[in-house]
């Protein structure tokens, strides 16, 4: 009996000592936290442009009653314009912040860390320089995407109500408005532009940023523009030719003749709104700058790994 004892004893022992077995991509989601507190100009940027939205939108709403009897007036096609317009610019705005937001934090993810010395401390963790490097591109690839997606939707709910209150005040009827709003087929796209246009067909801009601010010992943004500009000016120089800026307009506003894009004639916002899904994934551009995305990636990684604090 006390043999069964004493074994039960050393089992739960041994059970207790023996340590944790952690999910490979646990790390990987803690960087990925740890990045979201210490940049907070992240959401704290569109969630501030995402105020204002509303407070100009609840100026515009005194006179909406008016306004909207001069829509009513308007063919169908051109109702559905007209009232799509605000909620439109309001996406628009937010992507274009959340956009510049993510140039920033790419430029200062890698270079920030060693000006402040912080370097020091993280290298200390059990956190390997892949992850590192691996949790700060998410940020612009995947997080920033989606959580742009998310405060717009919040921002369009918040103009609905606003915009239905006020009409109903003013007694018109919001079935109209409804009707010609399709604010469902808005996130749609929406979502579409943001998943395959700012995150992975932009992920090379990402991650040419990003090898630019482990390179960096000062002014990272010089550093990222500066070889482009160079490069650009010696092939015209030399071959009289712009071919490197076209890539370079192709990969940033998306190329009008590129089957990925189910408009043609149509390019930046426009093209990636209107993209066919699955021309897109077929596109060999959008592997090549995957491809390419990876090698600045594994070369911040080396980077990283043996640069010290500045």
């Amino acid at each position: 009996m006390n043999t069964q004892s004493n074994a039960a004893r050393e089992s739960l022992i041994a059970d207790q000592a023996a340590p944790a077995v952690m999910s490979p991509t646990r790390p990987l989601y803690w960087s990925v936290r740890r990045e979201l507190w210490e940049s907070r100009s992240i959401y704290i940027a569109p969630l501030t442009v995402a105020a204002l939205v509303v407070l100009g939108f609840v100026v515009r709403s005194i006179r909406l009653p008016q306004n909207m009897r001069l829509i009513l007036d308007l063919t169908p096609a051109e109702q559905q314009i007209r009232i799509q317009q605000p909620y439109t610019f309001a996406g628009l705005l937010l992507m274009a912040v959340t956009f510049i937001v993510a140039i920033i934090y790419c430029l200062d993810a890698l270079y920030g860390e060693r000006r402040d010395r912080s370097i020091l401390f993280w290298k200390s963790m059990p956190v390997s320089d892949t992850t590192t490097v691996l949790s700060k591109a998410a940020i612009p690839v995947v997080v920033i995407p989606l959580l742009t997606f998310a405060i717009t939707v919040v921002t369009q709910l918040i103009m609905v109500v606003i915009e239905s209150v006020a009409l109903s005040a003013g007694g018109l009827s919001v079935a109209t408005f409804w009707a010609r709003l399709s604010l469902f087929d808005m996130w749609v796209v929406l979502l579409n532009h943001l998943v395959t246009g700012h995150g992975l067909w932009y992920a090379p801009l990402f991650g040419y940023l990003l090898l630019a601010s482990a390179w960096a010992r000062r002014a990272p943004f010089l550093w990222a523009g500066l070889p482009l500009l160079v490069f650009s000016l010696v092939e015209k120089i030399t071959f009289n030719t712009w071919r490197f800026a076209h890539m370079l307009s192709y990969r940033l506003v998306g190329g009008p003749d590129d089957d990925a894009f189910g408009a043609p004639g149509r390019v930046g916002i426009h093209s990636m709104a209107h993209i066919h899904l699955g021309r897109f994934f077929a596109s060999p551009g959008l592997w090549i700058g995957l491809a390419v995305t990876a090698v600045f990636l594994a070369l911040a990684i080396r980077l990283r790994r043996y640069r010290g604090p500045i």
